[in-house]
């Protein structure tokens, strides 16, 4: 296990996923410390997610070798699950429109009550009550969402939360269980510039807090561990240009098809 006391750290070498259709990725080399914030950045298709949910556990690689907060993948996916958690993933976690921000949260509790706690928690409800209440200030502090500049404060449904405002609540329910890991997709999706900074912004805050933070984009910001998914841009003489923007720690040496994710094993 790392010797810090939470986030995880990444490695890669070597690491793709493979389905009937081609390579979704391939090739991958990530090290990435504990406390980081990985930007897997790359055009949509380009296996993003895929890679995503690979290093958080969620999906199976058929080919080189990662370590995950020490625990090697595949073959300890459980325990990487069990230390890191989804925010927003189209498909595989994703809010209800449905349902308000305070039923977003008391559910959440509920279910970290029952599957990530004590059996006996269940039954002391008075403490239980008293506990949910505290964290539930704390992970919407983390995620910078203040209830009550919402419409209808913690009654707001999620259908009437801008696209900052759901990420943000998105955030604060994976933050309930405190994983060393969170991953998040489409982090940059339908923001504006100013939204954009301010969703990095939070994001650098939480990996700054020693929570590792995954986060697939379109364009990652400086300062980031880079995971690029799209071809790397080659100078004259066909080696690989360096970035003027950032140092890339992380880097994708070649692409994969991006159709093979329904062969693809899921947790």
């Amino acid at each position: 296990m790392d010797s810090t006391p939470h986030g995880a750290a990444i490695t890669a070498v070597g690491l793709g996923l493979k389905g009937p259709r081609g390579w979704v990725f391939r090739d991958v080399d990530i090290d990435a410390p504990p406390g980081s914030l990985v930007a897997v950045e790359g055009p949509s298709g380009s296996g993003r997610t895929c890679l995503l949910l690979a290093l958080a556990g969620r999906m199976r690689i058929t080919e080189g070798r990662a370590t995950v907060g020490g625990q090697a993948l595949p073959g300890r996916m459980p325990a990487v699950r069990r230390s890191s958690a989804l925010a927003h993933v189209p498909g595989v976690c994703e809010l209800d429109p449905a349902l308000t921000v305070a039923e977003h949260l008391r559910e959440r509790m509920l279910l970290q009550r029952r599957f990530g706690g004590s059996p006996l928690a269940l039954f002391r409800r008075r403490a239980a009550r008293s506990d949910d209440r505290a964290r539930t200030t704390a992970v919407l502090a983390a995620a910078g969402l203040d209830t009550a500049e919402l419409p209808k404060g913690a009654d707001t449904a999620v259908r009437d939360l801008g696209r900052l405002e759901a990420l943000r609540l998105s955030l604060a329910l994976a933050l309930v269980g405190g994983p060393r890991l969170i991953a998040v997709d489409d982090t940059d999706l339908k923001l504006s510039d100013a939204e954009r900074d301010s969703a990095w912004e939070l994001l650098r805050a939480l990996a700054a807090g020693g929570t590792t933070v995954l986060a697939v984009c379109s364009r990652a910001p400086g300062g980031a561990v880079v995971v690029p998914t799209a071809p790397a841009a080659r100078d004259a003489a066909g080696r690989p240009a360096p970035s003027p923007r950032r140092t890339t720690v992380g880097r994708l040496r070649k692409g994969g098809a991006a159709d093979a994710l329904p062969a693809t094993g899921r947790a």
